[in-house]
């Protein structure tokens, strides 16, 4: 079997499995079989595949035909400019978060050495770019999973940002002193009687505790504007048609300025305010 064979056998089996990105996680999982980049899958249609390398994108399909996450399968996945360790400990990365990434640089943009809190980290994506893009910066990460505590802490070492990103086990606690400049967090947001319906590579392999949860941003949002300085800012990401309803709650809150922004296929994602006591 050669390489373009063996592609188009695994877009088939993907595609008849119900993956929507059959043809991408194809070339995705072949060319992490083969250890060549997806463009030089297709300078080299003709090369032939060897026995080891046919059983490893076998074991690859069939993993990802089950609809483990092509994340997962890989064990790692981009992130903006990082590529991060993943597994099943953690959420995988998503492209709107990286909107969330976007609306926190802004916000630091022009402070000299500015303090940031990430409540909830899972596999330290947001905590980690903020310190890969501000290079002042420094991060306090915290998150109650004790397996995605130990993943942010594989991709912050291997990424050399060690001096410059705290891990913290729980959420608020003693040992985070104010004032932060920006609190930033992608809580847990979809309801409970909605989790039957998510795709199955969120509902059968990602980790509940980190997708399902009701009044997680009223609950941060108030404990932040005990850490905020003075006119300095909160962003959450938050599910679809609740950005208004966030909101709301930061606005009864006391939080001014408060805006939302839309994430890559135009939908309100990120909601920030200002916090001035």
């Amino acid at each position: 079997m050669n390489v373009r064979e063996a592609l188009g056998a695994a877009t088939e089996s993907l595609d008849a499995a119900g993956v929507e990105s059959s043809r991408l996680d194809a070339e995705l999982l072949l060319g992490h079989a083969l250890g060549l980049t997806r463009t030089a899958l297709y300078s080299e249609p003709e090369r032939e595949i060897s026995a080891n390398e046919e059983e490893r994108l076998r074991s690859f399909v069939e993993r990802r035909a089950r609809r483990e996450p092509a994340a997962y399968v890989l064990g790692e996945w981009g992130f903006r400019r990082l590529t991060l360790a993943v597994d099943a400990r953690a959420l995988v990365p998503r492209p709107e978060t990286e909107v969330v990434v976007e609306r926190c640089l802004a916000r630091l943009r022009g402070l000299a050495a500015p303090r940031v809190l990430d409540v909830g980290t899972g596999s330290g994506a947001i905590a980690l770019a903020i310190a890969d893009e501000h290079p002042d910066a420094t991060v306090v990460a915290t998150d109650i999973s004790a397996g995605a505590l130990a993943l942010a802490h594989e991709n912050r070492d291997r990424l050399g940002l060690t001096g410059r990103v705290e891990l913290v086990a729980g959420h608020f606690d003693a040992r985070l002193p104010g004032p932060f400049d920006l609190v930033v967090s992608n809580p847990p947001y979809v309801r409970p009687e909605d989790f039957e319906s998510l795709q199955p590579e969120i509902r059968l392999y990602e980790p509940r505790e980190a997708v399902v949860g009701v009044g997680a941003h009223a609950a941060i949002a108030r404990r932040a504007r005990e850490l905020l300085g003075a006119g300095r800012w909160l962003v959450f990401e938050c599910g679809d048609e609740q950005a208004a309803e966030v909101s709301t709650t930061l606005r009864s809150l006391g939080y001014e300025d408060v805006t939302a922004s839309r994430d890559l296929v135009g939908r309100d994602r990120v909601v920030e305010g200002s916090w001035r006591p």
